[in-house]
């Protein structure tokens, strides 16, 4: 499979079973409650655009995708940062280049409604999500998160 048999398009409410499906494979852990609600505020909340893909095979099997937030602030006015918060590949899928052609098509998404600005969180911990993230044009932020557990 090359990147010419994918197609890239806005993630539908339909998509949910595959999305779900694609991350129990990538993380090895079944996490439907958290994608349901990522599903109610992409799909039923007036507050965030949709910024959401999903790449897919020419038969239309899901085989990718990439969630991320553009919040609408205050009187309707978006803030010019988004937030790239979720990203899988069916592990069958991975090694063709189908992550990259997905963050492309999110940040050119994004630069067509104004953001100037992406973020991620990584794990310090997780040395290939990192260089995924640093291959793709990603670097650390001026801001550091910092934790505490009481």
């Amino acid at each position: 499979m090359n990147e010419n048999t994918i197609n890239i398009r806005l993630m539908k409410a339909e998509d949910y079973d595959a999305v779900v499906e694609i991350d129990e494979k990538v993380l090895k852990a079944h996490r439907p409650e958290y994608y349901k609600m990522k599903f109610e505020k992409l799909f039923k909340s007036r507050d965030y655009l949709p910024t959401s893909l999903v790449a897919e095979t020419e038969d239309g099997a899901v085989v990718g995708f990439v969630m991320g937030v553009l919040y609408m602030g205050e009187y309707g006015i978006f803030q010019e940062e988004a937030t790239l918060d979720t990203i899988g590949v069916d592990p069958d899928h991975q090694q063709k280049g189908i992550g990259k052609l997905l963050i492309n098509e999110f940040i050119d998404h994004l630069k067509k409604l104004g953001v100037q600005k992406i973020n991620t969180l990584v794990d310090w911990n997780d040395a290939s999500l990192i260089h995924f993230f640093s291959s793709n044009k990603f670097s650390p932020s001026k801001s550091i998160n910092l934790e505490r557990i009481p």
